[in-house]
C-alpha cells in the first residue's frame, strides 16, 4: 500500500537537509496580512520602546531628541504625497462626499480634495502665511484659516507623559475648546468646534525639525473631534507616519485597532465616536 502523506499546512515550516523556510505563498491572504502587520508593529515597538517608556520613579528620564529631517528631503517628506497616497485620499473623499472635511496643512495636492468635495464643506487650517498667500482660494468650495501652533516637536515626549497622567486629556473630559489639556487646540476658528467632521486630514504643521511646530496637538485634537461624534464614524488620515511623533501619537490617540488602511507614509483610521470613554484605545481603559 502506498504511503499516505499528510496535507501540508500553508504556514508550516518545512525542514530539509540544507535549509528551512516559511512557505508564505500558501498562506491565506488575510492571515499573511495580519502576520506582516504584527511583525511591523513588533519591530517598531522594539525600536522606539526606549524612547517612550514611562518609568514609575519620581525622576523622569531625559527628554528624547527628535532629529530634524535634512533640507534635501524636506519637500518630499513634509509636503508631497506620492501617487498612491493621494489616490487613497481621493478615493476616500469621493466615497464620503459631500461631507465635512477638515484639513490641517495646505499645499496644491490637498486642493484636489476640496474640488472633489465641492458640494460639502472643506476647511484648511495652515500656520504658514506664505503657503496661504501662494494658493488660489475658491470661496465656494473651501475656507482657509491661519492658525498658530505653540508646541514644538522636541516637546513630544513630555506632552505624551502629561496626556497619559492628566484626566483633562481623556475623551470624556469635555469639549475640546474648553479643555485644560496641554495638547488641546483651543484657539481654532469657531467653525471647527461647531461642526461635526466626517474626515480629518493631518498633513501639517511641518514637524520637520526638533524646534519646528509639531503635530502632537493636531493628532490629539483630531482624536477628540472624532470621539465627540457619539455613534458616528470619522475618517482620520495622518501623513508622515515614518516619523516618531506622527507614529506614536497616532497609536496613542487614534489607535492601531482603528487602522483601516495604509499607503506609503499615510495611515487611514476609522474612529467610532464615544465621548464617554475613559481612554482612547481599548488597551488604555474605557
Amino acid at each position: 500500500m502506498p504511503k499516505q502523506t499528510q496535507p501540508q499546512q500553508p504556514w508550516r515550516i518545512i525542514k530539509g537537509q540544507q535549509s528551512s523556510y516559511l512557505d508564505l505563498s500558501r498562506m491565506p491572504s488575510k492571515i499573511l496580512l495580519l502576520f506582516l502587520l504584527s511583525l511591523f508593529f513588533t519591530l517598531s515597538t522594539i525600536s522606539f520602546f526606549r524612547l517612550f517608556i514611562f518609568t514609575k520613579t519620581t525622576t523622569p528620564p531625559s527628554t528624547p531628541t527628535i532629529h530634524p529631517i535634512s533640507s534635501s528631503t524636506h519637500a518630499a517628506t513634509t509636503t508631497n504625497l506620492t501617487s498612491k497616497e493621494l489616490k487613497l485620499l481621493t478615493n476616500l473623499i469621493s466615497k464620503r462626499s459631500p461631507c465635512n472635511l477638515c484639513i490641517f496643512g495646505l499645499h496644491p495636492q490637498l486642493l484636489t480634495l476640496a474640488n472633489l468635495n465641492n458640494l460639502g464643506t472643506t476647511v484648511f487650517l495652515e500656520d504658514d502665511p506664505k503657503k496661504i498667500g501662494s494658493i488660489s482660494i475658491e470661496p465656494k468650495t473651501m475656507q482657509v484659516y491661519k492658525i498658530d501652533h505653540g508646541l514644538v516637536a522636541h516637546e513630544a515626549y513630555e506632552l505624551l507623559r502629561h496626556a497619559r497622567a492628566d484626566h483633562s486629556c481623556s475623551p470624556r473630559a469635555g469639549p475640546l475648546k474648553s479643555s485644560r489639556c496641554r495638547l488641546a487646540l483651543t484657539r481654532l476658528p469657531k467653525v471647527v468646534y461647531e461642526r461635526e467632521w466626517d474626515v480629518v486630514v493631518v498633513d501639517g504643521p511641518s514637524g520637520d525639525g526638533s524646534d519646528a511646530p509639531g503635530r502632537m496637538a493636531v493628532i490629539y485634537s483630531a482624536g477628540m473631534l472624532a470621539r465627540r461624534r457619539t455613534g458616528k464614524v470619522t475618517d482620520v488620515v495622518v501623513h508622515d507616519v515614518h516619523r516618531t511623533v506622527e507614529m506614536w501619537y497616532s497609536w496613542e490617540f487614534l489607535c492601531h485597532e482603528n487602522l483601516e488602511s495604509s499607503k506609503g507614509k499615510l495611515w487611514h483610521f476609522r474612529v467610532l465616536g464615544n465621548s464617554s470613554s475613559g481612554g482612547f484605545c481599548s488597551t488604555t481603559g474605557a
